[in-house]
């Protein structure tokens, strides 16, 4: 292009220094009643660039070759511009009109096979997107913005698509479907990682924490190790996390994109950009279209890992049946280790997921294993009601003492002790969950649980000596 630059110079300086009286009479430019001018010819139109093609033609044949879409721009760049220079030289815009016209001016743009640069840098483009994809969902080098690999290189060939030194002005139609379809691409790529990720039909009760190392869990139902169920290749909470978080960050980022193409456009003549805004819309509503699945795997895998412990409220019973065990005073172990998978999650992706996602996963999650946990305590007070009226029942029978309830320190009898210990669990549930930065009343079925082991204490207390 250097050399290119120095011909397309000296060409330039040789109408002024060689041809300038030519010029001055076949174009009228000496201003003077006894000035002789040749009417109806234009030198520089008619003999001067006729000239300049044919011996760009016949002397530099590679000049309009595609093979190296690089070096085509550049030649493409500084031959337009040499062309604008040469129209200045013209003297008038009637003779620029002429210029353009003229056959070898048309001659010399057909040379420039533009379809075929745009096919280079297509394949150069959309090959680079599709070959990231091949990796699956391969994590991206660490540094940038994006997580997967798939969604940097995305990233990087939409600005690609517009960056200096790619992008031309001619084919910014062809430019903008690329950029819309790479936009697709990427959304149907999302598709098809989820749909060929079966979900294990496995047993649900049994859930491990999140991780975020390589061999994170499944973000699908853990099994027993004895229970039977077809093994799948499931995505690791590692990788959603990651897609949820870079199709996040894309949405944020294609207002972005959308003023650096807008600004392309206008340098054209293009104003119609509400068609512009209405398509990058649908596209961002293409890309949210994954959302809702990933974001019900994790609030499930969250729900079972939440009550994988929670369920341990059924084991209450027996720690006081028949044990003499001392009135509690605190809650259960089982309850901080329930809220345990999502203290991890927050404290491994806190830097990646906006506050605001993380929160929602949460009141998802905690709704469902509320739900679950509201359940399982329902049917423990049910079942200690049910001892607690047999043992009754069994004392009037007999008529004697031996047939009573043991009551211990404080006169609480096993079945208070049962109901005082559930309340004192969701309670501190309760409390846990608002240090999270929830709202109980934003918990499903919570008042509900709360309500129903208060009224259990109450009648614990309602029943003591």
């Amino acid at each position: 292009p250097s050399g290119l630059q120095t011909v397309y110079g000296k060409l330039l300086e040789f109408v002024p220094h060689h041809c300038r009286l030519l010029r001055e009479v076949t174009g009228g430019a000496i201003s003077s009643d006894k000035a002789d001018i040749v009417p109806g010819y234009d030198f520089m139109v008619n003999s001067v660039w006729p000239e300049i093609v044919k011996a760009l033609e016949e002397r530099l044949p590679s000049l309009f070759n595609p093979g190296n879409p690089d070096a085509f721009y550049e030649k493409y760049s500084v031959s337009m511009e040499f062309v604008r220079k040469f129209e200045r030289q013209c003297g008038s815009q009637a003779s620029v009109k002429r210029l353009r016209a003229h056959p070898s001016y048309q001659s010399f743009h057909n040379k420039w096979n533009l379809p075929v640069y745009f096919q280079l840098r297509f394949k150069e483009i959309a090959g680079s997107l599709e070959s990231a994809m091949s990796e699956g969902l391969q994590e991206a080098p660490s540094g940038g913005p994006y997580r997967l690999l798939a969604s940097q290189v995305l990233w990087t060939s939409l600005l690609k698509c517009w960056a200096e030194r790619v992008y031309l002005p001619l084919l910014a139609h062809r430019f903008w479907k690329l950029t819309l379809q790479l936009l697709s691409r990427y959304s149907t790529f999302l598709g098809e990682a989820l749909n060929k990720t079966a979900v294990t039909e496995a047993h649900k009760d049994t859930a491990k924490p999140l991780s975020s190392s390589a061999s994170s869990s499944s973000l699908t139902s853990q099994e027993d190790s004895g229970s039977e169920a077809s093994t799948t290749t499931a995505l690791s909470a590692q990788q959603l996390v990651s897609i949820v978080a870079d199709v996040d960050k894309l949405q944020d980022q294609i207002p972005q994109l959308s003023e650096m193409i807008k600004h392309r456009l206008e340098l054209i003549g293009f104003t119609n950009f509400e068609i512009l805004s209405d398509s990058l819309a649908d596209a961002r509503t293409s890309l949210s279209g994954c959302i809702p699945i990933l974001n019900s795997r994790v609030t499930q895998h969250l729900s079972d890992s939440c009550y994988g412990y929670l369920k341990s409220a059924a084991e209450v019973p027996r720690l006081y049946r028949r044990t003499n065990k001392e009135v509690s005073t605190k809650a259960s172990p089982y309850v901080d280790s329930a809220l345990k998978p999502l203290h991890q999650l927050q404290s491994d992706y806190k830097d990646v997921l906006k506050p605001s996602i993380i929160q929602d996963w949460f009141r998802v999650a905690l709704s469902d294993s509320t739900r679950r946990y509201y359940e399982t305590v329902a049917e423990v007070l049910s079942s200690v009601k049910k001892m607690e009226e047999s043992l009754k029942r069994l004392k009037q029978a007999r008529k004697t003492i031996t047939a009573s309830v043991p009551e211990t320190n404080g006169g609480l009898t096993d079945d208070g002790k049962i109901r005082l210990q559930l309340a004192l669990d969701v309670e501190y549930f309760g409390e846990q969950i608002q240090k999270m930065g929830l709202q109980t009343s934003d918990i499903s079925l919570f008042s509900s649980l709360l309500d129903l082991v208060q009224g259990a204490r109450d009648r614990a207390s309602s029943q003591q000596p």
